[in-house]
């Protein structure tokens, strides 16, 4: 039997007063109530802004959209939300428009190496594959801060089919990332046949697929999902924890599904200023992990796309955190 927190219950009832609190452990309802205001922001947790933050907020989701998930939403704690890792994920930061000079929209070249719309191919015998530009949260540090939530760019079934027939003509992939936005917000009858179309594909040995839907939307992982992702094996699946407070028992609960239907699970996780800086709180993450069977497979520095500037750690953070991840205490 679910049991709802404070936050939820709280959270659940004033978006839809007449909502039975059950709604809440459904995927498209959490999608469908996803928090895209500033307005939206302040009447579900009690924080307010000032007039002059307020403007300069809304001048920043203008450029960088805003969606929050009711469930991460609900991680959130209102009473030091300046210094919560949550709050700093999910929302606005005026420091976003802060462009410096070596940040670009496109810091990793995807595009320049994309053969057909959709397809990175980079390396030989792997390509990374765009099926979605849609996430359950668009989080503030991403990478794709270019595509992400642009209803101009999302991709039609066509245009699948164009990076589909690419992979099909190029005998020397053996490896798809599926990636996006998130994967996990198509529906389960279109991931389906995405993946029936690459498994009929002989050279293509392995698929990927990067999700933070365990993170920010676990009830995303449900039992015919994982039947659709058993039917295509091998399947491997990157999620993307940066801190332990994620690590709740609706998270657990979704990797423990995804474990259990024989999926290896890797985590990637970014370093941010400010959020995971810090060698205590990157190994209790890493043991956590680790006991809910997923491997720490990535710590990236945060790249240079535009407005990021305030997470970006130095290399040599990350490199103090590595060597100090044999503690014996």
């Amino acid at each position: 039997m679910a049991i709802f927190t404070k936050n939820q219950q709280e959270i659940a009832t004033t978006i839809e007063s007449e909502s039975q609190l059950s709604h809440w452990l459904d995927w498209k309802w959490q999608v469908k109530h996803a928090i895209k205001s500033i307005e939206q922001f302040e009447l579900l947790t009690g924080i307010q802004f000032s007039d002059k933050e307020r403007k300069a907020l809304q001048e920043t989701i203008d450029h960088f959209p805003l969606s929050i998930t009711p469930y991460y939403l609900s991680l959130i704690d209102k009473d030091n939300y300046q210094n919560d890792p949550i709050f700093k994920q999910a929302f606005a930061d005026t420091r976003e428009l802060h462009i410096s000079k070596d940040e670009m929209k496109d810091p990793l070249a995807e595009d320049h190496d994309s053969p057909v719309p959709g397809i990175t191919h980079r390396y030989p015998d792997r390509v990374l594959f765009l099926v979605s530009n849609v996430c359950a949260m668009y989080c503030r540090h991403c990478t794709r801060k270019r595509k992400v939530g642009d209803a101009d760019n999302i991709p039609s079934k066509s245009q699948i089919q164009l990076g589909l027939d690419y992979i099909k003509n190029t005998p020397q992939i053996r490896d798809v990332l599926l990636s996006g936005g998130d994967p996990f917000l198509l529906s389960d009858n279109y991931l389906d046949w995405i993946l029936t179309e690459l498994r009929a594909i002989p050279h293509v040995q392995v698929i990927r697929i990067g999700t933070r839907t365990p993170v920010v939307l676990p009830y995303r992982i449900t039992e015919n999902l994982i039947s659709v992702l058993k039917k295509h094996h091998p399947i491997w699946i990157n999620t993307h924890f940066n801190h332990v407070k994620e690590l709740t028992d609706s998270s657990r609960k979704a990797l423990t599904m995804l474990a259990d239907a024989g999926i290896p699970l890797g985590n990637q996780s970014v370093l941010l200023a400010g959020v995971n800086d810090c060698p205590r709180i990157m190994k209790e993450l890493v043991q956590r992990l680790v006991k809910n069977r997923v491997r720490p497979y990535y710590m990236y520095q945060c790249d240079l796309s535009e407005g990021l500037s305030h997470f970006r750690t130095p290399v040599g953070k990350g490199i103090e955190i590595i060597e100090k991840f044999n503690w014996s205490h």
